[in-house]
């Protein structure tokens, strides 16, 4: 049985416990070749294509499409045409799971995140083929890519490709089929207009309007003869006939209900374990911008970028956490990582969702580069191109509201990760200074949640003394 090779299920990532086959592409019995892709593997995070890293023929299927296995599992079985099925069916029957597979997923490093399913798309209605074979020429696209292309008349050659070297893969074929979303805005609510002649509070105006009262010529009991809601309900012919909200209650008010997609759904499960199975605690604390706000400004303007008050953060806390070793951490059950250099998490709401992208290394980066390096993956995750590795690393994540008008809030840990600070936004608050004057300051709200199972009371203390302090001068961490 020296010809025959399993197929098993890869680990991608440390993270990686099962994965789903979405498609097998190469089907039972077929040959390929090696670089040609042999199926889709789904997992939490990602949805891949896996590449054959060798010419052969998969002679037997072990589990179909749509179903999940735990990684290590065995998905298929590869054969030279000539070993008999009873070896191949000897080999499938006496296999034991082992932690990776025989093949490995295109871009295993750069992989493309896919925010939905990626079950085989439907063909369209047929229609005469704009788009040949010949038109992707000197193109670096995969083969099942060029094929779904021309089945759905995709222009290929204005996808960007986020596959290795810039690939086109199936998925990027497949996500620019896709329409884009439209937005129907119902136009300007309709308001009756208001007779400015007709001295009566608002209220009573309303109230004259549903129950069809011409106010004209009405004696208003209020201050300067001000028509006021008793004198409605004076005309009314008695108590019960007072106004009803018929309106809203006949307003036809039925949710629309949809099904969570893959994306939500993932986010969901795992916020409800790290709420549930991780022990929180929170440091909350109002640091001085001021100094940092005009710092930013100079030091953007020397150094030609254009950071943004949430780099200079990331910056900050990078430097913090090599300070503070005991909280630049990742929990893994009862094992704690420490790591030499931090990894800084940034919430982006794209598109198909929450995503955390990480930054690396962000203690040993200058300004400008951490402007670069936060520019790009907010692209890429709006784009849905986020590949394992820029998700996964981090040892703590900042999650920023502040832009949006929230003034403080409480954030839930990402795990593996030890920590998670939670950006207000920037008031003007009067402050006492060292001379007794008073003097408005910028004040950033600052929230630390902490996995209690890694990182005690006093180390995040420490940490956010240090944050704060750096933060207050900024000259300390640059």
């Amino acid at each position: 049985m020296k010809n025959i090779k399993a197929f098993t299920m890869p680990k991608w990532g440390i993270e990686m416990q099962e994965g789903t086959i979405s498609e097998w592409v190469v089907k039972e019995g077929q040959s390929f070749k090696k670089g040609e892709i042999i199926a889709l593997i789904e997992t939490d995070k990602i949805s891949n294509e896996v590449e054959a890293e060798f010419d052969g023929v998969l002679r037997k299927i072990v589990t179909p499409s749509g179903q999940t296995e735990p990684v290590g599992a065995l998905l298929g079985v590869f054969g030279d045409t000539d070993v008999p099925d009873d070896e191949i069916e000897t080999f499938a029957q006496s296999f034991e799971a082992a932690d990776t597979g025989t093949a490995v997923g295109r871009n295993s490093d750069t992989k493309a995140y896919a925010p939905a399913e990626t079950a085989s798309p439907q063909a369209p209605e047929p229609a005469p083929p704009a788009i040949s074979d010949t038109s992707f020429d000197n193109l670096n696209i995969s083969p099942k890519a060029r094929e779904l292309a021309i089945e759905l008349q995709v222009d290929a050659t204005q996808i960007s490709g986020s596959g290795r070297n810039g690939r086109i893969t199936y998925q990027d074929v497949h996500q620019a089929s896709r329409p884009e979303a439209k937005v129907d805005l119902g136009g300007a609510l309709p308001m009756p207009v208001d007779d400015e002649s007709i001295f009566a509070s608002p209220l009573a105006k309303r109230l004259a309007a549903m129950n069809g009262i011409d106010l004209k010529g009405v004696a208003g009991t209020g201050a300067r003869g001000r028509i006021r809601k008793e004198d409605v309900f004076a005309l009314l012919p008695d108590a019960s006939a007072r106004p009803q909200a018929s309106l809203a209650q006949n307003t036809d008010n039925k949710p629309q209900i949809v099904e969570m997609d893959k994306i939500r759904k993932v986010i969901a499960k795992r916020l409800t374990e790290a709420k549930s199975t991780i022990p929180h605690f929170y440091i909350r604390s109002d640091f001085d911008v001021e100094n940092l706000l005009e710092f930013r400004r100079i030091g953007n303007k020397v150094l030609n970028t254009k950071a943004s008050l949430n780099d200079y953060l990331i910056k900050a806390v990078g430097r913090a956490l090599v300070e503070h070793r005991d909280v630049n951490v990742q929990v893994h059950d009862d094992k704690i990582h420490y790591y030499p250099h931090a990894n800084v998490g940034v919430a982006i709401a794209a598109k198909s969702g929450l995503i955390t992208p990480v930054v690396k290394n962000v203690d040993l980066m200058d300004i400008s580069d951490i402007s670069r390096a936060t520019t790009q993956l907010i692209k890429k995750a709006n784009s849905g191109k986020l590949g394992l590795a820029d998700l996964e690393g981090g040892t703590l994540t900042i999650s920023n509201l502040g832009m949006m008008g929230v003034d403080q809030f409480d954030a839930i840990i990402n795990p593996p990760q030890g920590s998670i600070l939670a950006i207000g936004g920037i008031s003007r608050v009067m402050t006492e200074m060292e001379d007794g004057s008073g003097e408005f300051r910028s004040k950033l709200s600052v929230a630390m949640s902490c996995d209690h199972r890694a990182i005690d009371g006093a180390a995040g203390a420490k940490f956010m003394a240090t944050l704060k302090s750096m933060i207050e001068e900024p000259e300390l961490f640059f």
